[in-house]
């Protein structure tokens, strides 16, 4: 595999462990705070560091700063979802859900001109069977148990997640072209301001202590630093590889709610967790033919 490829794979995989970590944090953080405090406080830490970046590496054209506001806006939908399901459900189960918008950014790769070789064709097979696998028996009880209301909205908010993940994926990837660091700023920005008049809208409670803004201002940083490595990976790879090797992050999170939180999952669960994990490897020897 060439430098160049073996560099992008890594920065896509560090993407998908913060994004592991950060997630498995958020879900954690948003069952004892309201979910937009998490966000907001989380981004209002990120977005200093941004603007300096920006200011440093220059600003982009109109086209890909429109990109980079729609993904933010985009993002602040999907992470109210995601976090809000990961607080109610099963967090092995619901980041597997929510990775199955690697569809979107994938099919919006191919479309634009990215021929994925047959072993890399073969990873996302992998990767989305493993989704399935992950995701399927939650579905199953959820319809078997009518009054499982929590189960149920979990689900459902997770595949909302799915689909507003995948814009984002495909918005963000577009942007960076023009920049990775003022494509961020302008994505946070707008997130932010997304995640404010929410809150403002429904008068959520401010955290009683600053100590209870260290966790999300951490998080903040973490998902931060998640987004950069996949930003950089997608303006210098194929979208349609770099899109699932990120999006492997539900293995993280799955591990640490299970040692963690004590979180079990069913056998056919685990198995799509590993294989999930697998195609990773497999998409990155594929690079190489």
């Amino acid at each position: 595999m060439a430098e160049h490829d073996r560099v992008t794979t890594c920065l896509a995989l560090l993407a998908s462990g913060l994004w592991g970590t950060s997630d498995f944090l958020g879900g954690t953080l948003s069952r004892r705070l309201p979910t937009l405090v998490v966000l907001a406080a989380g981004q209002a830490v990120a977005l200093p560091l941004l603007l300096v970046f920006a200011l440093v590496s220059g600003w982009m054209s109109a086209a890909p700063m429109a990109s980079a506001a729609l993904a933010g806006s985009a993002w602040a939908l999907a992470m109210a979802a995601f976090y809000r399901a990961l607080a109610i459900g099963t967090m092995g189960v619901v980041a597997p859900v929510a990775a199955s918008g690697l569809v979107v950014p994938v099919a919006v790769g191919v479309a634009s001109g990215d021929r994925p070789t047959a072993l890399q064709v073969l990873g996302v097979l992998a990767a989305l069977l493993g989704v399935v696998a992950a995701a399927g028996p939650e579905l199953r009880r959820s319809a078997d148990r009518p009054r499982s209301a929590g189960h149920r909205r979990a689900v459902l908010l997770a595949l909302a997640a799915a689909v507003l993940f995948g814009t984002e994926l495909a918005l963000l990837a577009h942007a960076a072209s023009g920049g990775v660091a003022p494509s961020l700023l302008a994505m946070r920005g707008a997130g932010l301001v997304c995640v404010l008049a929410a809150a403002l809208a429904r008068r959520t409670p401010v955290p009683k202590t600053p100590a209870d803004l260290l966790g999300p201002a951490a998080l903040g940083l973490l998902d931060l630093a998640a987004t950069a490595a996949y930003a950089v990976a997608a303006a210098s790879g194929p979208l349609a590889v770099v899109a699932v090797l990120a999006s492997l992050y539900p293995a993280v999170t799955a591990i640490l709610a299970h040692r963690l939180h004590r979180e079990r999952l069913a056998r056919v669960q685990a198995v799509g967790v590993a294989v999930v994990v697998g195609a990773a490897a497999v998409l990155g020897l594929g690079g190489s033919a």
